[in-house]
């Protein structure tokens, strides 16, 4: 039926003109005769009366002074007439409402603003229900009198119909006198008696409280509804029933659910970690220090597990952030899984972690924990096609032995954790006193490895290659030297892990191509033919900036691309495959060869060689150094790249055996003490300059197999 309300306050039944009362009693008797036979007796009734179908938006009949009011000519074209089209969601709302009545014998009045042909016509209206023929339930409409209601009334009203908040009307005894229909399509049932109204009890009888002391109340509370509990923001206040006078209580509410749960979800995220749902940091520093507090004044010593995940960052770097952040939450849910109920694990961010450990009152329980979690970390984690394999170093500082606060435990704890990382990692190692020194020690060298950059306290040393088959020097490694002012020159391994974590290594590893390149230059200017091999960092390989550098320092030194081998772990190849494809293709297309720096210590693969632009690898020193046990292994590997034409170049030669056997199984170069350990630009030139001054290979194979067999 189209129309506004204009008033939703039901009336008393009494109010109801005694005609009407007859009206709405016969209309709602079972019939025995067709609805129109029945209805044509209210044909002569000068008031409006019509029976409008809820279910097809239609009026079914109407008497005459019904057709004036909706200004049709004649009953086909009312009937004709589609209103459910022209009605307003919250009208067919309150119909429906009205339908579901019905069936209860209940009947309404209220002042509705009806639009026959879009004109406004307020009525004061009695609805109840008529069984039609059909079987389904109508409304049986009479329009009592004109409503003499001013505007703002109307308009109020109108509001109160259309407007979301919810409004209900109880008795002073809880018992619902009056809902609009926000309120009836939300609450439903639910809000037949207010003290059903609360989730919790507690509430319903703080509103009671509050309405007793100060006549109003407002709170937010859980609270049932037809499709469950939800949270309300409630104001109530005492009142008066409109229609009879006596005392009520007046409720409106607003759904917050939704804010309730942002603000539940806003102080979760605070405390926990996006990722992995882990406690946060800021958890954490609240969590363990009221912890250790509780700890102190029971005597109980509690424990500190500092966890970082060994070589993550090169996982991170070349499979990228989306395979680390898996790697992270596996991480997470296997530290959770491994750990006592009284224990927690905290994310700090990045890859790193902490267990707090409850009870440490021995010791070895704590070593075993740390045991334990080295153990589940250390087990393969598969990833879409990636098996990876990363392991933990964990530092131990226990309370209050190490420390009475959690500043100081955490610092010990970190202490701890870079001396299992120096130990070769996977290891856990318990705070100790001299660690102190040691970290004073590192940012020492962290300052001073600033200055090295800034000062020009590098230098590059080089360690021949030596062909097998000729015996000549055919090229040189390009190694890094740190001439330290005070602890005299450094190998990369001293220092090299710190230039990674600082970024330095980008600004020193473009003055080490440069001067490579240079020193290419040089020798060539000299007529030496030697091949340069520069080593390029995971943090190099990845930078946006590699191929630019390369190009500009190339140009400017006039160095040859194809006497440049550029040395990469093979470590560096996972990650994004066409990523690591285009830069390796641009370089080889500029000319430089792609070397695999160490094969065999990481995730080894040979596919790589088919994949990849890759002109040369070389065996890691560790597969030389145990020939005994790998050599099966080795001459694999030599084997597959003569079959895809390959360069072999093994590393760490010592031994007339090792070099034996490599020549035997058709190695093409070697390097390693066994002829030279990495020497200055000088020595370099001194020693070849010496074999070829002298008429002969620098390296004689035969006399190597002769000194074998002699000795």
């Amino acid at each position: 039926m189209t129309g506004e309300v204009q008033e939703c306050s039901q009336e008393r039944h009494r109010s109801v003109p005694p005609a009407a009362q007859r009206v709405i009693a016969d209309a709602s008797r079972p019939q025995t005769v067709s609805l129109n036979d029945y209805l044509e007796g209210f044909s002569r009734i000068v008031t409006p009366v019509w029976v409008f179908d809820t279910d097809e938006g239609r009026v079914r009949w109407a008497n005459p002074a019904a057709m004036e009011l909706w200004r049709a000519k004649t009953l086909d074209e009312l009937v004709a007439r589609n209103m459910a089209d022209e009605m307003s969601p919250t009208v067919a709302t309150r119909l429906k409402q009205y339908q579901q009545d019905f069936h209860q014998g209940s009947w309404f009045t209220e002042v509705w603003t009806l639009y026959p042909n879009g004109e406004p016509v307020t009525l004061h209206c009695t609805f109840s229900g008529i069984q039609l023929d059909d079987g389904s339930m109508g409304m049986f409409c009479q329009a009592v009198e004109e409503s003499q209601d001013t505007p703002e009334t109307l308009r109020s009203v109108q509001a109160l119909l259309h407007t979301t908040v919810m409004i209900s009307l109880y008795d002073l005894g809880g018992a619902r006198v009056y809902q609009n229909p926000a309120a009836r399509e939300v609450l439903g049932e639910q809000a037949v008696e207010l003290i059903n109204r609360f989730a919790d009890a507690t509430d319903y009888n703080v509103l009671r409280l509050m309405l007793e002391r100060d006549g109003t109340a407002s709170f937010v509370s859980r609270v049932n509804t037809a499709t469950g509990p939800r949270w309300h923001e409630i104001n109530a206040r005492k009142s008066r029933d409109a229609v009879t006078g006596t005392p009520a209580i007046l409720i409106t509410e607003v759904d917050v659910s939704e804010l309730k749960e942002t603000e539940r979800r806003a102080q979760y995220l605070a405390v926990h970690d996006m990722l992995t749902g882990l406690p946060n940091r800021a958890f954490m520093q609240r969590e363990f220090s009221e912890r250790l507090l509780l700890a102190g004044s029971e005597g109980r010593a509690v424990g500190f597990l500092f966890i970082d995940l060994d070589n993550f960052k090169t996982i991170n770097d070349t499979l990228g952030h989306a395979v680390g952040d898996k790697l992270l939450i596996e991480v997470a849910r296997r530290l959770t899984a491994n750990t006592r109920s009284g224990d927690m694990v905290t994310r700090l961010g990045g890859d790193e972690f902490i267990v707090f450990i409850n009870e440490a009152s021995e010791r070895f329980e704590v070593q075993s924990q740390a045991e334990r979690i080295r153990e589940v970390l250390s087990e393969p984690v598969k990833l879409a096609e990636y098996e990876l394999r990363t392991t933990p170093s964990i530092g131990i500082s226990l309370f209050p032995e190490d420390g009475e606060d959690m500043e100081a435990l955490m610092k010990h704890a970190d202490l701890a954790m870079y001396q299992a990382k120096d130990l070769g990692r996977n290891q856990h190692c318990f705070f100790t006193s001299d660690m102190r020194d040691r970290a004073q020690t590192r940012l020492e060298l962290e300052s001073s490895l600033r200055s090295a950059v800034d000062h020009g306290e590098f230098e590059l040393y080089y360690q021949p290659q030596v062909c097998f088959k000729t015996g000549r020097v055919r090229g040189a490694e390009a190694l890094l030297r740190w001439h330290h002012p005070t602890r005299g020159t450094l190998a990369p391994g001293a220092f090299m892990s710190v230039a990674e974590e600082t970024g330095l290594i980008e600004q020193i590893g473009e003055w080490i191509f440069a001067d490579a390149a240079a020193q290419q230059v040089k020798w060539r200017e000299q007529g030496h033919d030697l091949s340069v091999s520069i080593n390029l960092s995971p943090r190099q390989f990845n930078s946006e900036e590699l191929i630019p550098m390369i190009k500009r320092i190339a140009a400017t030194q006039g160095c040859d691309p194809t006497s440049l081998d550029l040395e990469i772990t093979e470590s560096m190849l996972m990650g994004d495959s066409d990523k690591i494809v285009h830069a390796l293709q641009t370089l080889s297309h500029m000319g430089f060869s792609i070397a695999i720096d160490d094969f065999g210590t990481g995730y080894s693969n040979l596919a790589y060689l088919q994949r990849y632009p890759i002109s040369s690898l070389k065996i890691d020193r560790s597969f030389i150094r145990d020939l005994g046990e790998t050599s099966a292994i080795t001459e694999l590997i030599i084997a597959m790249c003569k079959l895809l034409n390959v360069k072999i170049i093994a590393e760490g030669v010592e031994e007339a055996h090792q070099l034996a056997w490599l020549a035997e199984k058709g190695c093409h170069q070697y390097q390693g003490y066994f002829f030279s350990p990495p020497v200055r630009e000088g020595d370099f030139i001194a020693l070849l300059t010496s074999a070829e001054n002298a008429g002969a290979p620098v390296f004689d194979l035969d006399a190597v197999a002769r000194r074998q067999i002699a000795g």
